[in-house]
Parts: C-alpha cells; sequence; structure tokens
C-alpha cells in the first residue's frame, strides 16, 4: 500500500505539473518571446530547481497541519489522491484551468472524515490553508493591476521598442514563476508521501527525506515538460489579448504572490493565482478588455473543486475499505 500511495503522488505530481505548465508558459507563448517548447523547457528547469532553494514550508503544512498525523491511514491517503487525480484529469481534458491544490484539500478532507470523523480535521491548519487558497486569488488580481499601472507609470514616455525589451524580460519572469510554482507546488506531494512514511513507520517525525524532494521535484518537472495545450490556449487568449506588457507584468506579479505564500507555508493555486493576475493586467489597461465571462466560468470550476474531490475521495475509500474487508 505504502508503495502504491507513493507512486499515485507521483502521478499526481505529474498531472499537477502538466496541469500547471499553462500558467506560466501561457503568456510567454501567447506574446511570442519564446517557442512553446523551449518555454516549457525552461519552465521544467524551474520547477525541479526551486522545491530545493526554498524549504518545505508547504509540505510541512499539507502532511502535518490539515489532518492528526498518527490516525491517518495508507487506505485513506490513496483515496484522497484518487480524488484529486480524478479531478484533475477532468478538467484537463475540457480545457478548464482548475487548483489542483484545492483538489488535493478536498480529497484529503473527504477520505478522512469519512474514515475517522470530522475530529480528525486540524481547524487552525484547515484555516491557515484555506485562507491561502482563497485570499490568493484576490492578491493575484490586485497585484497584476498594480505592476501594470507602475510598468505604464514608468514607460510613459518610451518608444515602441518597449516592447522588445518587455518581450526579453518575460525569459528571465518566466523562469522566476517556474522556481516558485515548483517551490510552492511540489511540496504538496512531498507532504503526503512523506505523512505516508510516517503513518506506515518508516519515519519517526515528519520531516521530508532528501530522495522525497528530489522525487517530487523531477516527477513534476516532467509533468511540466509535456505541456496542457489546452489550458495553455485558455490562458494565453481567452481571458485578454496577451501582448508582452502583460505577460511581463502577469508574471512578476504571480511570482511575487506563489513565492511570498511557499516561503510562509501557505499552499496556494497557481492557477488561480495566475489567471487573476492576467484578469488585473488586462484591467489595468481598460476593463472592457478583460473577458469576464472567461473568468465565471473558472470560478465556477473552482467552488466545484473541493466538493467535488472530496466526494470522489470518499466514495473511494468506502470501496477500498470494503475491498480490504473481503479480503481479510
Amino acid at each position: 500500500m505504502l508503495i502504491f500511495l507513493i507512486t499515485l503522488s507521483l502521478v499526481f505530481d505529474f498531472l499537477n505539473g502538466l496541469h500547471d505548465s499553462s500558467n506560466i508558459v501561457a503568456t510567454v507563448i501567447s506574446s511570442r518571446a519564446l517557442q512553446p517548447r523551449v518555454a516549457l523547457i525552461l519552465t521544467a528547469v524551474g520547477e525541479f530547481v526551486g522545491p530545493f532553494l526554498f524549504g518545505v514550508a508547504v509540505a510541512k503544512t499539507v502532511g502535518e497541519d490539515l489532518l492528526v498525523p498518527n490516525v491517518i491511514t495508507l487506505e485513506v491517503m490513496v483515496s484522497a489522491l484518487l480524488g484529486a487525480i480524478f479531478w484533475n484529469l477532468i478538467t484537463w481534458f475540457f480545457g478548464i484551468p482548475s487548483s489542483s491544490s484545492h483538489a488535493l484539500v478536498g480529497g484529503l478532507l473527504g477520505a478522512a472524515i469519512i474514515a475517522d470523523g470530522p475530529t480528525v480535521v486540524q481547524l487552525p491548519g484547515l484555516t491557515k490553508i484555506l485562507l491561502a487558497l482563497f485570499i490568493s486569488p484576490p492578491a493575484g488580481l490586485l497585484a497584476g493591476y498594480l505592476v501594470t499601472k507602475a510598468i505604464y507609470l514608468l514607460t510613459r514616455n518610451a518608444g515602441p521598442r518597449i516592447n522588445s525589451v518587455f518581450r526579453k524580460s518575460q525569459i528571465l519572469t518566466a523562469l522566476g514563476l517556474a522556481l516558485s510554482h515548483g517551490a510552492n507546488d511540489a511540496q504538496k506531494t512531498m507532504g503526503v508521501i512523506t505523512l505516508g512514511l510516517l503513518s506506515s513507520g518508516k519515519i519517526s517525525s515528519f520531516e521530508v527525506p532528501l530522495w522525497v524532494v528530489f522525487a517530487a521535484a523531477t516527477t513534476i518537472a516532467l509533468g511540466t515538460s509535456f505541456g496542457g495545450w489546452k489550458l495553455i490556449k485558455t490562458l494565453g487568449g481567452r481571458i485578454i489579448k496577451v501582448r508582452p506588457v502583460h505577460g511581463f507584468a502577469s508574471q512578476i506579479a504571480g511570482a511575487s504572490v506563489i513565492l511570498g505564500a511557499a516561503l510562509l507555508g501557505g499552499p496556494v493555486s497557481t492557477t488561480q493565482v495566475m489567471s487573476t493576475a492576467i484578469m488585473g493586467t488586462g484591467a489595468a489597461e481598460s476593463i472592457k478588455k478583460v473577458r469576464w465571462q472567461v473568468g465565471k466560468d473558472m470560478l465556477i470550476a473552482w467552488g466545484l473543486t473541493i466538493p467535488t474531490a472530496a466526494l470522489i475521495s470518499a466514495l473511494s475509500y468506502l470501496a477500498i475499505h470494503f475491498v480490504s474487508g473481503m479480503i481479510a
């Protein structure tokens, strides 16, 4: 069961990279700063390096603060991952930018509550996670708006060549965004694997082993390198018509919010932060330039993610528990 859990965790990590690569490369590709394949390779490198640079605070939040560690079984965590993976596959197939973070949190809550009751949830940890998840989207919107306004103020007398500067600068901002994404999202997988090791008695305290960091970093980078093309199309053109200044501003804004959350141990949705940052950059130019209907569709998907993943994981737990009882 532990081997199966680790395998599922890495599958989730791969899909997270595949799903969320769009958040990083969409504006770079749309503004033609980089060719698609080059952008994905650059992003994959940043995803791999990020977890080694910025610590494992998010992993501890997900694996240690959300649920009471000593009562969580491997069955619960396997069921949680099944719920999160299933939802990720659905939204990836239809090209809907949803949150892998929300899916994992929903999966953990659904499986744990159906197995051990609501007392297994640590309210301070849940509050911290939900605050990070729900405050970060408006923070991304505000950051995108303010960064863009600041750029327009500083470059108000610049000529047309400034677009070339913004386009080339996106190479650096995309790398910074990839580092921050790897630092935040890969740690969620690390948290689940480490909790599994703790539950099975392989480790005595919640300390993330180096091999877990390496495995999670490698897997999310691999998933990123394949690219979620449907989602790239949604973020790169359906919200606003992306120009170099929008790509540059949204990447600075998104990376700031995501990295700040990673350092504080707050798991955030990169999809949500980048989507709202792109909206913010468009709104800074003109509110009418933002296709708010796309944002409404995303909001509905985000609202469905936690309860749907929780329901799927709860049903998965009941099925696994029933089969285990039959075998025993």
